[in-house]
């Protein structure tokens, strides 16, 4: 235990222990074996984080910063992010088992997340209002909300942590931060960065821990104003119900079981390269993933055998090896949880024509690997084709024309993304409209900016992240009425 890295939490400037004295341990789940103690966080903690970030919303320096003050801080946490992003990115790899060459690029572009939000900041203006009122001046104002909690997931933690704490920030908020308990090492150590880059104690702070005892204490904590909460469908229902509850504002970014979509005319080379990057890239622990291959009935055949012999050739192994293409899955649950799918959509009559099994290839070792899987003979009825999976498996369903592609693609609970791949841009443009999805890729897949907004249509989610829009999700809308006329009537005299 004494050669595991520990760490502390950050509340109100300041790094400490956990009120309970509990630690967490980090696994690597490309050796199975923890590497890191996380702090276990306690509702105490979390009041402690909540009323340092209430302080220094209401008090100090921060609320007397103006927006290109706060600009600025953001352009600097930008420049240290950049600094260290492959230190950050080997932090992630070590914790939640996704490739370097992954995590690092990811890790590169996160800075201009804070340069866009950071220029951003003072460009927030109201307006003013042409009333029916006679003599009188009415304008608008945007106010920050005050304390925000951001709630982040194993998969992708600082890139998400980005599409929540810019914009907060941003706005003037400040904010908490609840990373996942399996994934909390990379926020640890980002946190240090917003400390070098000049933000002011409490404006940042970082609680760790499981969600029933962190979690949810912080989404019902009456001085927590919004949620911004990436993860899971079930947890992010009961995070709207409970933020319900004290009418807080909430968004929610969930989960997808988005339609790859592949028509007769489209490259089938590339529509091959997108359906594997749709799936396998991220071994599947991506809420985007393309794990619906949907597929004209003229090239089923053909289509599939092109790609699963490309899948095959997929390099298992250690993910910080940039010769590494699909590395584990991140948590134990959740690897048991994608291998109970396989042998459930076998029990379906799913036919794994790849992979369908744990991955036993010495250059795994004890690590937590999914093969590659590819399924046919798959109808869109079958649990495998309705769940998200959120792994490295891949259901391929027929379909006839456009009118069906459009019925099985949008025949799920979910809406997050689409992909369509063909040449025909008339039908581009009309499946991209009749497609249930907040995001519909066309001859490409997986593509996300800063500057594009992102969120889900159905049980996908609430609101959206990135793009201008975004910051006024954290933003509240005050009127102003300022009356110019030298006299006011009197009251009890109408007309």
């Amino acid at each position: 235990m004494s050669d595991l890295k520990t760490y502390r939490m950050y509340i109100g400037g300041e790094f400490t222990d956990p009120s309970g004295g509990e630690w967490l341990d980090s696994f690597n789940p490309y050796t199975g074996q923890p590497w890191a103690r996380i702090p276990r966080g306690t509702a105490e903690d979390v009041a402690r984080a909540v009323d340092a970030a209430h302080t220094a919303f209401t008090e100090g320096p921060w609320p007397k910063l103006n927006p290109s003050q706060r600009g600025a801080l953001l352009r600097a946490l930008g420049d240290l992010i950049a600094e260290h992003a492959q230190d950050l990115a080997e932090v992630e790899v070590r914790d939640n088992g996704k490739l370097l060459a992954e995590m690092g690029a990811q890790l590169s572009y996160v800075p201009q997340w804070y340069y866009y939000y950071g220029g951003l900041a003072d460009k927030i203006e109201g307006a003013v209002i042409p009333t029916d009122k006679a003599q009188v001046f009415n304008f608008t104002r945007h106010e920050p909300l005050g304390v925000v909690a951001a709630i982040t997931p194993w998969n992708s933690p600082l890139l998400l942590t980005a599409w929540k704490l810019a914009p907060a920030l941003a706005a003037g908020n400040t904010v908490i931060l609840k990373p996942s308990e399996f994934t909390s090492a990379s926020a640890l150590e980002f946190v240090k960065l917003v400390e070098r880059a000049g933000f002011p104690p409490g404006v940042v702070n970082v609680v760790t821990g499981f969600g029933q005892e962190v979690g949810e204490p912080l989404v019902s904590h009456p001085k927590v104003r919004k949620v911004a909460f990436t993860g899971g469908e079930m947890s992010g229902q009961r995070v709207y119900e409970t933020a319900a509850k004290g009418l807080k504002k909430v968004s929610l970014e969930l989960g997808g079981k988005s339609p790859n979509i592949v028509f007769d005319d489209a490259n089938l080379d590339n529509a091959v390269k997108g359906a594997i990057s749709g799936i396998f890239a991220a071994t599947g622990q991506t809420c985007i993933a393309g794990s619906r291959l949907l597929v004209q009935e003229s090239i089923h055949d053909e289509f599939a055998a092109r790609l699963v012999d490309f899948a095959k050739t997929a390099r298992m192994g250690d993910p910080m090896s940039p010769q590494t293409q699909v590395g584990p899955i991140t948590t134990r649950p959740q690897y048991e949880k994608v291998l109970g799918f396989l042998e459930m959509a076998k029990g379906e009559g799913a036919k794994a024509v790849l992979g369908g099994g744990k991955a036993q290839r010495p250059e795994c070792g004890e690590g937590w690997f999914v093969e590659p899987t590819v399924f046919t003979g798959v109808d869109n009825k079958m649990r495998i084709a309705q769940e998200e999976v959120f792994g490295p498996v891949l259901s391929i369903i027929p379909f006839r024309d456009e009118e069906d592609a459009v019925r099985i693609g949008n025949d799920v609970l979910y809406g997050l993304a689409a992909g369509v791949w063909t040449q025909n841009m008339r039908r581009a443009i009309t499946m991209a409209e009749r497609l249930q999805a907040g995001t519909v890729w066309v001859n490409m897949y997986r593509a996300v900016s800063y500057t594009s907004p992102f969120g889900g249509y159905k049980r996908s989610g609430l609101g959206r992240e990135n793009g201008q829009d975004a910051i006024y999700d954290y933003l509240q809308t005050k009127s102003v009425w300022i009356n110019l006329a030298e006299e006011i009537p009197n009251p009890f005299v109408l007309g």
